[in-house]
């Protein structure tokens, strides 16, 4: 039997409780998850790619068959070459089903063979979104419960919050 592969890519700037959740859960479903850190010209990030893969690898690195890495192409031809079958999404909420529908649609013309598997966020990370991290922290407050305490550390080191904060 064929080994079933996913990949789950964002740019995860921070990754959140709710990323962390959707990996476990991915995990349950495919042999393997490759977590593909994005890189999107539009998206202005607070961890460079590099601090990103290091942070990344701090909180997961120690999943069996969950492998770790970043792609400079379109999501449909990082599948095509790492011979996934399916896309991994999360949604919170129905306002990101329109937009990860759309995006599900594109990338099922540019690689027919590969799915896009929604997951929904859990109750509990419903309305975390890594956006919404980086506002709360630019306002000085910590993010712990957020997101994994290795990156409320490092965002309080970016925004020089103090613990108290």
């Amino acid at each position: 039997m064929n080994e079933t592969i996913a990949v789950y890519p964002g740019t995860f700037d921070p990754l959140t409780n709710g990323h962390v959740d959707i990996v476990k859960r991915a995990l349950k479903i495919f042999d393997k998850v490759i977590l593909a850190i994005a890189t999107n010209s539009k998206k202005q990030t607070l961890f460079t790619l590099e601090e990103r893969l290091e942070l990344i690898k701090q909180v997961l690195g120690s999943i069996e068959n969950l492998e770790i890495t970043y792609f400079h192409s379109l999501t449909a031809e990082f599948c095509i070459e790492k011979k996934a079958t399916a896309i991994i999404r999360g949604l919170r909420a129905v306002a990101d089903f329109d937009y990860e529908y759309a995006i599900s649609l594109l990338n099922k013309k540019l690689a027919p063979n590969v799915e896009t598997v929604f997951l929904m966020a859990s109750s509990e990370n419903s309305f975390i979104s890594s956006s919404m991290v980086k506002e709360i922290a630019r306002y000085g407050k910590s993010v712990e419960g957020y997101v994994p305490d290795i990156f409320n550390e490092a965002i309080m080191k970016k925004f020089k919050i103090n613990k108290e904060g």
